[in-house]
């Protein structure tokens, strides 16, 4: 079974639409989900969590998302100085300020972890788990740097096994490694990369008995100038823009 992983939209509804439309016209992808972080940063937070729930796609909240739900002092983002925090508290009371309760309420529901049984519970097959950074918190940053023993901690937390999966994002940069038969990927980001790939990106997992999961990037242009003319006409920062078009933060 092939399943299409979605993760870090950022409320960028140019990069979503585009990115679902290449999901649908493909025809091996038998399910789809979101990994979180549907708002901050850019200028369609409501419209994001609607175009979701109208194309019934479940998933789980990030820390964007748990953090506009219940009206917290900050987003839960890192920043790597000053200039960075400033931005990032104005985009947290945009988004706090542009979302209505009934979006407020939707991501007040998401769970903060998935477990899919992608060939069913009646059988012996791989987990899929879905978080948004770690099993533990939706804040800590799973970079490719991180060690080898890092990752069988998160799997033990998580109570993986050979030949299951663990999915995750927050960093919106793509990777994936396989440790003691586990499938780790980080599904990147629809709406903000920052890897230097402007393009909105997903990942197609596939999973099947017997043996490990295996990882698809995907990366899918979309309309970059109509996104920064939202962002501009919303009123957010300048900056937000020049990330979208370079793909760097």
């Amino acid at each position: 079974m092939r399943i299409a992983l979605l993760s870090d939209v950022h409320a960028n509804l140019h990069a979503l639409d585009a990115v679902l439309a290449d999901v649908a016209a493909r025809s091996d992808i038998a399910a789809r989900y979101h990994l979180g972080d549907l708002v901050g940063y850019s200028a369609f937070p409501d419209a994001v969590v609607a175009r979701l729930d109208a194309e019934r796609i479940p998933g789980i909240a990030g820390n964007y998302d748990s953090t506009v739900a219940t009206g917290y002092k900050h987003c839960g983002c890192r920043s790597e100085n000053a200039a960075q925090e400033a931005l990032a508290h104005e985009s947290f009371a945009w988004t706090l300020a542009h979302t209505t309760d009934a979006t407020k309420h939707r991501l007040a529901a998401l769970p903060f972890r998935l477990d899919i049984r992608p060939l069913g519970g009646h059988v012996a097959g791989p987990t899929l788990t879905l978080v948004h950074a770690t099993p533990d918190s939706n804040l800590v940053y799973v970079t490719e740097d991180r060690s080898d023993d890092f990752l069988r901690k998160m799997a033990a937390r998580a109570g993986l096994q050979e030949g299951d999966a663990l999915a995750f994002g927050h960093t919106h940069k793509p990777w994936t490694r396989l440790v003691d038969g586990i499938r780790f990927v980080n599904t990147g980001s629809v709406g903000r990369p920052k890897d230097g790939d402007p393009r909105a990106g997903y990942v197609v997992i596939e999973c099947a008995s017997g043996t490990a999961p295996t990882v698809e990037f995907v990366r899918v242009a979309y309309d970059v100038a109509a996104a920064k003319d939202a962002l501009r006409s919303a009123g957010l920062p300048e900056s937000f823009g020049a990330t979208l078009e370079t793909g760097i933060a």
